[in-house]
C-alpha cells in the first residue's frame, strides 16, 4: 500500500535518505525483494525507530515482520528526493572544486545534469574539462536564453561568490549550491544550500580526537 509523499520532511532525514537509497539499490542488484527497517537500521548503526519515520515519509507503508518491498522504495525515495526527474545545471568557477564536479558521472544518476560551465579566467576559456567547453562568465545570459537551466553551483573563490550569484539568478537560475566559503544574498523565493566541507571535517576531526 502506497501514501501520498510528504511535503514536509526534515533536514535531517534528507541527509539520511540517499544513504537507505545506496543500500536498496545494493540489496535489489542481489536479488532481496524485501527489507525491514531493523535490518537498515544495523547497516548504519541508526535507531530503528527513526528509519521507520524517515521511510514512511516517502509514503510507502511496510508489512509488519515483513519489511518494505525493495523496488517499490527505491521509486519512492528517489520520488522524494527529486531523483526521478532531471534537473539542468550551470556551474560556475572551473578550478579543483568544479573540475572534480564536472567529473563525477553519478551526478545524473541523481537528476543533476550539468548543461554548462563558466569561469573568468582567460587561461580557462575555451579549454575542454571531461569533454566540456569552459565558456566565458559573460556568455552565460545568452546560454541561459537558449538552454535555461535551475540550478547554479557555485566553485569560485569567496570574493567573487556573489557576482557569480547574482548572475545566475538574473539567468533565470532558482537554485544555488553553493561551494565557495564565503555567506550568500539570494532574493526570496531563490533556494540555497551552503556545501561546507570544513563542517563535515570538523565532525570527523573531533570525533577522531575523543577516540585517541
Amino acid at each position: 500500500m502506497k501514501n501520498p509523499v510528504r511535503s514536509v520532511v526534515s533536514r535531517s532525514s534528507l541527509k539520511r535518505l540517499p544513504l537507505y537509497l545506496h543500500l536498496l539499490e545494493k540489496l535489489s542488484a542481489e536479488g532481496v525483494a524485501r527489507v525491514s527497517c531493523t535490518y537498515i537500521a544495523k547497516e548504519f548503526d541508526f535507531d530503528p525507530t527513526q528509519v521507520r519515520k524517515d521511510l514512511e515519509a516517502t509514503g510507502e507503508v511496510g508489512t509488519a515482520r515483513i519489511g518494505f518491498r525493495v523496488a517499490s522504495l527505491i521509486g519512492r525515495v528517489k520520488e522524494l528526493l527529486g531523483w526521478n526527474d532531471t534537473h539542468d545545471a550551470y556551474l560556475v568557477g572551473v578550478g579543483n572544486m568544479g573540475k572534480a564536479l564536472l567529473g563525477y558521472r553519478d551526478f545524473e544518476k541523481y537528476g543533476l545534469r550539468i548543461v554548462a560551465a563558466f569561469d573568468k579566467d582567460p587561461q580557462k576559456i575555451k579549454s575542454h574539462v571531461f569533454g566540456r567547453e569552459i565558456l566565458p562568465m559573460s556568455t552565460l545570459l545568452k546560454v541561459a536564453s537558449k538552454t535555461p537551466a535551475r540550478i547554479g553551483i557555485v566553485t569560485v573563490p569567496a570574493d567573487q561568490a556573489q557576482e557569480a550569484v547574482d548572475l545566475l539568478v538574473v539567468s533565470g537560475v532558482k537554485a544555488i549550491w553553493n561551494f565557495a566559503p564565503a555567506p550568500i544574498r539570494i532574493p526570496r523565493g531563490v533556494i540555497l544550500e551552503n556545501a561546507r566541507l570544513t563542517r563535515s571535517l570538523a565532525v570527523l576531526t573531533n570525533n577522531l580526537v575523543k577516540k585517541t
